[in-house]
């Protein structure tokens, strides 16, 4: 458990052509994952996701990165501090 941090992906999808291309990135990762809810908000046509991991920085840093880097998708992390 040495170097792992709890943290929380926020995500927002404006682009719904990118859905499938997260889909797989974070299943790359599901070893990390601890839970995810996803809460499609239809009167904007847009899709907020928030993923709780528990996971080395560097895990969670580069699927930031790699989530960030799609197509109409925002993604933040928010660390605790234990």
């Amino acid at each position: 458990m040495e170097g792992r941090r709890v943290a929380i992906l926020g995500i927002i999808v404006e682009d719904s052509q990118s859905v499938d291309s997260l889909n797989a990135i974070l299943h790359e990762c599901n070893e990390w994952i601890i839970g995810r809810m996803g809460i499609p908000y239809r009167e904007r046509g847009i899709s907020i996701i928030s993923i709780v991991m528990d996971a080395p920085g560097d895990v969670i840093s580069g699927l930031s990165g790699k989530i960030g880097m799609l197509h109409g998708v925002s993604c933040k992390a928010t660390y605790s501090k234990i």
